[in-house]
């Protein structure tokens, strides 16, 4: 018990101190990465992932709990191996995901599917992989997945694969107006398709929507969704999803973990059977861990603004749909004296703004700054949008430092293209 009280009082002082001008690593630390591995940077720092992962798992006392990491936030494979390590799985969203995560070394058992709209081709790479956790989406990918299933036969034993079936919930009460999942009304449908099929439906997926901060919101969805759990006869898990935020500002609402956990155990444990709890933190587990290193390449001012031109573009970011428009934006230079700056990218594009309005001192060429909160939805939604090549991904453990992605040259613009070179 003193281990996980230590352990969540250092997560709560790192994250109480995360948006307060809190600087990630020392000064020195930034212009030696970006010495040795150039400049845009992303940094993982695995103090801070190992940190957030110890504080979620500690946060839900059930027994029977299982984790599992939502990589479509994050697909490095150095990093998910730092989740197995931990003791979790994967969730994945697509065969992407599944594939990376087999990569990393995660046994079938420990990757949970729970995506839609796969073609059959899709569904047998699933079935092939011997991925047993499959939460669908719809009864026509119960269907569809049923046919395939059949071309799995074995013709002398005449076994299929029994993967573990869980439908994902659609009701409209909990998960809003939302194009997935099958609603309570189709339930005995479903479970009358499996079981033609020799299968069963065990459990029940919810997700409650992205990047939810509002502990309440979760919490208050407990006991309309396990009444709608035990409709299924054959309930055997509750998968909670994921969807679970992570406070980019700092003066807004941060998910509560261990009142959720708390919350949840208890009524849990009020109900007349035993199930299996899956959890599937993303956004929340692996945001903070991470900052963009960036160099200062171009000052000017516009009257009282300074405008700061970097190395970096939104390009490397997540679409401001994804994470609120906001990152906090910090530099090491030490001044009382702080300027209302834009933030811009290295692109033409007139919406390439890091950051508007941020309060930094006057810096200068050859400067570096830290673009917070990028492990989720960083590299993960960066892209080639105007021709700019992707930055290299590096992971530090104290005063050590490796890189775990190459940073990509020009010629990874021409990757699969096909073309006349010009003869002229």
């Amino acid at each position: 018990m003193l281990r996980s009280i230590l352990q969540a009082d250092r997560y709560m002082e790192r994250h109480q101190h995360h948006h307060n001008d809190f600087l990630p690593f020392s000064l020195s630390t930034a212009q030696e990465l970006v010495s040795v591995y150039g400049s845009p940077l992303y940094v993982y720092q695995l103090d801070r992932l190992c940190d957030t992962i110890e504080h979620i798992t500690n946060s839900i006392p059930y027994p029977d709990t299982q984790f599992q990491f939502a990589s479509v936030t994050n697909g490095n494979v150095a990093l998910l191996q730092v989740f197995k390590n931990k003791g979790w799985g994967i969730h994945a969203n697509t065969p992407g995901d599944i594939h990376l995560a087999l990569v990393a070394g995660f046994t079938p058992d420990r990757i949970v599917y729970s995506g839609s709209n796969l073609d059959r081709s899709e569904l047998r790479d699933i079935l092939a992989w011997e991925i047993h956790s499959l939460n669908l989406d719809s009864l026509s990918q119960l269907e569809t997945l049923i046919a395939v299933r059949e071309t799995f036969v074995n013709p002398y034993t005449a076994v299929y694969p029994q993967p573990r079936l869980g439908l994902r919930l659609n009701f409209p009460a909990l998960t809003g107006e939302s194009r997935i999942g099958v609603h309570p009304d189709e339930f005995e449908r479903a479970n009358e398709i499996a079981r033609q099929a020799g299968l069963t439906i065990e459990g029940l997926h919810f997700y409650r929507g992205t990047g939810t901060n509002a502990t309440q919101a979760f919490t208050d969805a407990i006991d309309t969704l396990l009444t709608i759990a035990m409709q299924l006869p054959d309930l055997a898990y509750l998968d909670f999803g994921g969807g679970f935020g992570y406070p980019y500002r700092h003066d807004k609402a941060a998910f509560d973990w261990q009142e959720f956990g708390h919350i949840l155990t208890e009524k849990l444990a009020k109900l007349d059977k035993q199930i299996q709890l899956t959890i599937e933190p993303g956004r929340a587990a692996i945001a903070g861990c991470a900052v963009l290193l960036a160099r200062v390449v171009s000052t000017k001012w516009q009257g009282e603004k300074q405008i700061l031109g970097v190395d970096t573009t939104v390009a490397n970011l997540s679409v401001p749909s994804v994470h609120g428009g906001y990152r906090d934006i910090i530099s090491w230079q030490n001044s009382d004296e702080l300027f209302t700056t834009d933030v811009c990218g290295n692109t033409t594009y007139s919406r390439d703004y890091l950051g508007r309005n941020c309060q930094l001192p006057r810096l200068k060429i050859g400067d570096i700054i830290a673009i917070q909160d990028v492990g989720a939805y960083g590299y993960a939604m960066s892209s080639h949008f105007l021709n700019r090549p992707r930055p290299a991904e590096v992971l530090l453990e104290g005063n050590l430092h490796r890189l775990i992605r190459l940073r990509e040259d020009y010629l990874t613009l021409l990757t699969n293209q096909i073309f006349e070179e010009d003869r002229s």
